[in-house]
């Protein structure tokens, strides 16, 4: 049974959002303010979580970028529910590394859906990964979700060690940004793919004289070299 950490003040409707995802067969877990939500998902590890953005004590993008930073949390999907509809909100959610961005208000059918769709894309990739994908200058275990270079370890988000999972699993592949965005970020709206060129950029500087695989293919996209 999936199970769903719910991180919204407002009680009404974490609380309707509980009832539905119930009837539809998950474990619900709610929380009304940030540090609660870090406190329940260390504790239980949900398969997935839903955090609103304006939390009192501490801000959802806050509580986003310390479950990010934290081994036990940091390859639990997020997505984040907000009343912000700005489209600047939506691609810093998604740039921080969110798996889907819902405003309010919101469809509840709709949610489920795409709760589920995360869901799914994460439970189908776990079993098709090969657990260390190796190259001369570069390793990555897609078991403990750990990347080195030149046998030293390099700390990457969770999107960015999507990012770079999808390019080398398919080295040679080119892919143009939105191909990226509906692949890893999942996004099929019309949004900003500097999203994609943000987190490419941040992946080739962490990565150092590795970056060099992920190459730039002008007007068209990136492939892995």
């Amino acid at each position: 049974m999936s199970s769903v950490l719910i991180i919204e003040d407002e009680k009404d409707i974490a609380e309707t959002i509980e009832y539905n995802f119930v009837r539809d067969g998950f474990k619900v877990s709610k929380a009304f303010d940030g540090f609660e939500g870090l406190r329940i998902a260390r504790e239980k590890c949900p398969s997935i979580i839903i955090l609103d953005l304006m939390l009192p004590k501490i801000s959802g993008i806050e509580v986003f970028k310390i479950l990010k930073k934290e081994s036990k949390t940091q390859n639990i999907p997020v997505v984040m529910l907000t009343a912000k509809s700005e489209e600047a909100d939506r691609i810093l959610g998604l740039e921080l590394g969110a798996d889907d961005y819902i405003t309010k208000p919101f469809s509840m059918r709709e949610l489920i859906a795409r709760i589920k769709t995360v869901l799914k894309r994460y439970s189908g990739a776990e079993k098709v990964l090969r657990e260390v994908i190796k190259f001369p200058d570069l390793e990555i275990n897609t078991v403990k979700h750990e990347v080195k270079v030149n046998n030293k370890a390099v700390e990457l988000t969770a999107k960015e060690f999507s990012l770079l999972l999808y390019l080398a699993e398919n080295a040679e592949r080119v892919f143009s940004r939105e191909a990226l965005l509906d692949k890893i970020w999942n996004i099929d709206i019309a949004i900003e793919t500097r999203t994609v060129d943000v987190h490419v950029k941040r992946l080739r500087q962490k990565l150092g004289k590795a970056g060099k695989h992920i190459m730039t293919l002008r007007g068209v996209g990136y492939r892995f070299a």
